[in-house]
């Protein structure tokens, strides 16, 4: 039986490339850049790449990426928008949880809930953080955004009858058409980390820095520090 997220994206690339989460790719990239220093010899691979916005804007800047994701249509999306653009980007078709990748690339990104944290377990998200970590070379560098636990906790806990403050789940009811014209409704099952649950993760994984910041659509930056208004959060980890 396919998950939500595999149910979602099954034929959702057009419409996804419309959705207004998905328009902060210049400035994301301009973060991404800054990170490893303009070094274009840094090989990165895109985890959850969706159709591609991240991989092709730093393909055009000279990087080389490889982009891998779960979904067909979104893949699909993703090789049709880097021929317009003229660029070569290597889009694989693999699960996050079992990528075949060990220490190859000098830089990870995972941006817009790509992948983590959608899994239906705790475990299931780790097996992705877990993956992208042996993916990396030995002085690799993790940069990943996700759900801001803060976030549920400052603004509708107590409103809410679909969070559960003891799971930090938000399950919910998604109602929505798909590019065909499909109207669909889906049952999601998403999970909120606080800050120092990805500190722990990510220092039982090796990592020996973690940073967490603030992550505004768009404008990705250093001194933008976390807040409980903030729905997700940046980070940025290294070996």
């Amino acid at each position: 039986m396919k998950q939500w997220y595999e149910l979602l994206f099954e034929n959702y690339a057009q419409k996804y490339d419309k959705e207004c989460y998905v328009h902060g790719t210049m400035g994301e990239c301009d973060f991404i850049e800054e990170e490893i220093g303009r070094d274009r010899s840094k090989k990165i691979i895109d985890i959850g790449c969706g159709t591609g916005r991240h991989s092709i804007e730093l393909a055009k800047r000279g990087y080389q990426i490889k982009g891998i994701d779960l979904s067909d249509s979104q893949l699909t999306r993703a090789r049709e928008k880097a021929k317009e653009h003229r660029v070569e980007v290597d889009f694989q078709k693999h699960d996050a949880r079992d990528l075949p990748f060990k220490g190859e690339f000098d830089v990870a990104i995972m941006l817009c809930e790509g992948g983590f944290p959608l899994m239906e377990t705790d475990e299931m998200n780790f097996e992705i953080l877990s993956n992208a970590t042996k993916a990396l070379k030995e002085d690799g560098k993790f940069i990943f955004t996700t759900l801001n636990g803060l976030f549920p906790l400052f603004h509708f806990v107590e409103k809410s009858k679909t969070f559960d403050l003891m799971t930090f789940r938000d399950r919910t009811t998604a109602l929505f058409e798909d590019d065909s014209g499909n109207k669909k409704e889906l049952r999601s099952d998403e999970r909120y980390y606080v800050p120092s649950e990805i500190t722990w993760l990510l220092k039982s994984l090796g990592y020996k820095k973690t940073d967490i910041l603030g992550a505004k659509l768009g404008a990705f930056s250093r001194n933008d520090q976390l807040t409980a208004e903030d729905f997700e959060m940046l980070v940025v980890a290294e070996k």
